[in-house]
């Protein structure tokens, strides 16, 4: 049990018939009245978000998320699957459950798969990949005075922006998080 009081990001609680991931929280303390905790809740299957406040007696039952690392074999049609490294059991995710968590991984990459209550909700990929460009039109050196960018397709299909100066076969690396180029690998 964790009450409000004890809030920090990224704690997961039991509320209101779901799981939810604590985003933010402040303590408010106005002059009149009683201290409350102003919170902004992820739900952590669904991913919608809610700002809410409690009181800092309030108790919440912890939420044990499970996160387990995996190899990503391959996709067959709208069915992903994954290995367990360690007994070597693999397990087949829909699309509904992937979103676009592997829109920048390659086969044979490890991901976290996260689970609650033996129920697989999301798939976390590696914070940082690196790969190939297969498709992007070529900079010209002088086109501007700042640092511009242009689209650039990766081995995986997904589209990144990439400075001018980077050139079809370069290898990149990418934050899985925001979808950004970091630097050339």
């Amino acid at each position: 049990m964790v009450s409000a009081g004890d809030f920090k990001n990224g704690i997961t609680i039991e509320w209101d018939g779901g799981v939810w991931q604590i985003i933010e929280f402040q303590h408010v303390k106005p002059g009149k009245g009683a201290a409350f905790v102003r919170t902004k809740l992820k739900n952590i299957i669904s991913g919608g978000v809610v700002e809410t406040s409690f009181r800092p007696t309030d108790r919440f039952e912890n939420a044990i998320i499970d996160r387990k690392a995996m190899q990503y074999l391959y996709n067959d049609g709208d069915m992903y699957y994954f290995m367990d490294n360690e007994t070597f059991e693999q397990i087949a995710l829909n699309n509904d459950q992937i979103g676009d968590a592997l829109k920048f991984v390659k086969e044979n990459e490890e991901c976290r798969i996260c689970s609650y209550k033996g129920s697989v909700f999301s798939v976390e990929p590696p914070l940082f990949v690196e790969l190939e460009i297969t498709d992007t039109e070529p900079g010209f050196k002088g086109n501007t005075a700042t640092g511009a960018t242009k689209p650039a397709i990766v081995e995986t299909g997904a589209q990144v922006n990439v400075p001018l100066f980077v050139n079809q076969g370069d290898k990149i690396k990418i934050d899985t998080r925001t979808g950004e180029y970091l630097s050339r690998a």
